[in-house]
């Protein structure tokens, strides 16, 4: 199947200058662009039957670290965030994996989905990423598995969702919560604690794709419940070529090297 067979075209026209200006619209003033049945039932039919045939190749990572994605800081007060662990553990395909005829790979090498999320985002280049495990993978969330709350070390991140689990699986975030002059800590401390006044849940509905500005909005992935994995895929891009993650970074979300 074409790529542009696979993206449900009654509701998307990818060249549609008011369907792009929505969803900058939406990224920009919510933080999160959600565009549901973006690809059709056929199409998602042989990604998640993809996704079964790779996953039992999928790494598994556990993890501890603060919001801020790093180690407790003892310079800054107990009751900071910046010293609160958080916790998460995922199973990734990595990109290597993909076979040549897979669905998920021809679509994330697709030039006019490349230039819909380049028009979306506002950006005047982007580029595929060049990591050879990253730059497309498949997160494998099983029962127990979560993702905390954190902020993104990136601008964005393109997301399809391809299965939800039983229970569980949400994608929880709280918009806007800090800026470049602000990291509004008594709020950031409020989410961690429970406060949900702020946080807005989009629902883990299959076929959906998703952009999201994840620096400055405290997300996480709400715990999994259930003996059918949750799948999503993660579509990475930069915006300017050659752009790779450190080999810290593969060791510890692949568990190997190139």
């Amino acid at each position: 199947m074409a790529p542009v067979e696979m993206i449900d075209r009654d509701r998307y026209d990818l060249t549609d200058p008011s369907l792009i200006d929505s969803c900058a619209r939406r990224l920009r003033d919510e933080g999160v662009c959600v565009l549901p049945g973006f690809v059709d039932e056929r199409a998602l039919a042989s990604m998640v039957a993809e996704a079964d045939r790779l996953a039992p190749r999928a790494h598994r990572s556990v993890s501890a670290t603060t919001c801020y994605l790093g180690n407790p800081d003892p310079s800054l007060p107990e009751s900071h965030p910046g010293n609160r662990l958080v916790h998460g553990s995922v199973e990734v395909v990595a990109y290597d994996l993909f076979p040549s005829d897979s669905a998920l790979r021809a679509l994330y090498e697709w030039d006019p989905l490349l230039d819909f999320v380049r028009r979306c985002l506002g950006v005047a280049e982007l580029h595929r990423y060049a990591d050879p495990f990253g730059a497309l993978n498949v997160a494998v969330m099983r029962d127990g598995d979560r993702l905390g709350w954190h902020f993104d070390m990136s601008d964005f991140v393109v997301s399809l969702a391809l299965q939800a689990s039983e229970s569980g699986g949400d994608f929880e975030n709280a918009p806007h919560l800090r800026s470049p002059g602000d990291e509004n800590v008594d709020a950031v401390r409020a989410v961690l604690d429970g406060d949900r006044a702020r946080v807005r849940v989009e629902p883990m509905t299959p076929g959906t794709l998703m952009l999201f500005a994840g620096r400055n909005s405290l997300h996480r992935v709400s715990p999994i419940a259930g003996p059918r994995p949750r799948y999503v895929a993660l579509l990475a891009y930069a915006e300017r070529p050659g752009v790779d993650s450190t080999d810290v970074l593969k060791l510890s979300r692949y568990g190997r090297l190139p």
